[in-house]
């Protein structure tokens, strides 16, 4: 029979408080330790539904050890919870194989790990000592939002706690240029669903729309303080932001829309509600939201520019004033199996720094 479907936040903090937790207060009570739901997994952000359950499901979650007793401990805690978990809770099996390890056993996934070495390998650095500007940018949001989202069910050490106060959001000048660059983005591909129509290419208008659109709706998640998830979970994330009813209607509108002059009217309409909610959060000087034409070509836009202007201007920090609009790490690549190195990502974003922007051509 197919078990009722328990969201997995809520079947991880019941394992816990019923199960995990009275073998570790009875078995390890001496050592220190902190409890969890962190990391990958659609039920971490709360995006779960049944159809998650087809695969890496089931009550799970993680254990970190201060780093001084990873070593002493981590292997005994595995090995007792191996023998003591039951083989199922709320009707999942407590011992399941995952996609990641093809062909291994089904095993159980209480993970037990050095807090460290666990921040290290996910994040790329450990957020309990300084946190760099590199580490900020280099870092994707996804893997942010992993580590600031789920939930916390015990912290002994109260370390897992501060570090995630540290990574809740980024620091004031920091989101600001993050939030310039996004503008740039828009700024940079504004005109192009009516030029790539009036070229004879409605099918490059139509996937410009949709670039757009996409950029838009991470703009609103930074102006929001949401760290925007990946590809599958933005519109998720997305529709569950206040009062983006209006918006949401406008980018479908223009998504669906046959013609470039229909694009351009409903991403008209969204630019506006966008340059309205920057005026809202008080960040800069307002502006005005009205659409304008692009030069003498018969195209609206918002004239993003005007934006990431802004945002710079009030940027306080020298070094972040200096840095070249190309944002953080995945506001300028786009590759699962890059964002899956986090050496490969620290060193981009170190180039990208350094090097020149290239520009557009002007056809």
């Amino acid at each position: 029979m197919v078990p009722e479907f328990v969201p997995g936040l809520r079947l991880a903090r019941d394992f816990y408080a019923m199960v995990v937790g009275p073998l570790l207060e009875e078995q390890f009570s001496q050592v220190p330790y902190s409890a969890a739901l962190l990391g990958p997994g659609s039920e971490v952000a709360g995006f779960d539904s049944p159809r998650s359950t087809d695969h890496d499901w089931g009550p799970r979650l993680r254990i970190f050890l201060p780093d001084s007793d990873a070593d002493r401990h981590a292997s005994a805690l595995t090995a007792m919870l191996a023998s003591r978990l039951p083989e199922s809770f709320r009707g999942y099996p407590v011992a399941f194989p995952v996609t990641r390890e093809p062909g291994g056993p089904a095993r159980h996934r209480v993970q037990v790990t050095g807090l460290g070495t666990w921040l290290t390998s996910h994040l790329g650095f450990d957020p309990r000592h300084a946190v760099t500007l590199l580490d900020w940018l280099a870092t994707p949001a996804q893997r942010l939002a992993e580590f600031t989202t789920g939930e916390v069910f015990h912290d002994g050490p109260g370390e897992l706690s501060r570090a995630r106060d540290t990574m809740a959001w980024y620091p004031h000048d920091v989101w600001l240029y993050l939030l310039a660059c996004q503008w740039q983005r828009i700024g940079q591909e504004e005109a192009f669903p009516g030029r790539c129509a009036e070229a004879g290419d409605d099918l490059g208008s139509a996937i410009v729309t949709a670039r757009l659109a996409r950029d838009l709706m991470r703009l609103c998640l930074l102006m929001h303080r949401r760290y925007p998830p990946y590809s599958k979970w933005l519109g998720t994330a997305f529709a569950r932001l206040p009062g983006t009813a209006g918006l949401t209607a406008s980018l479908a509108a223009a998504l669906s829309a046959g013609s470039w002059r229909a694009r351009e009217q409903h991403l008209g309409e969204a630019y506006q509600t966008v340059a309205a909610l920057h005026n809202q959060s008080g960040l800069t000087p307002p502006l005005d939201t009205r659409t304008r034409g692009f030069y003498d070509r018969p195209y609206q836009v918002i004239d993003a520019d005007r934006f990431t202007a802004v945002l710079r201007e009030a940027i306080t920090d020298p070094q972040i004033r200096r840095l070249p609009p190309a944002g953080a790490i995945d506001q300028f690549v786009d590759s699962t199996d890059a964002a899956n190195d986090l050496r490969f990502l620290r060193a981009c974003a170190t180039a990208a720094w350094v090097g020149e922007t290239p520009g557009h051509d002007g056809g």
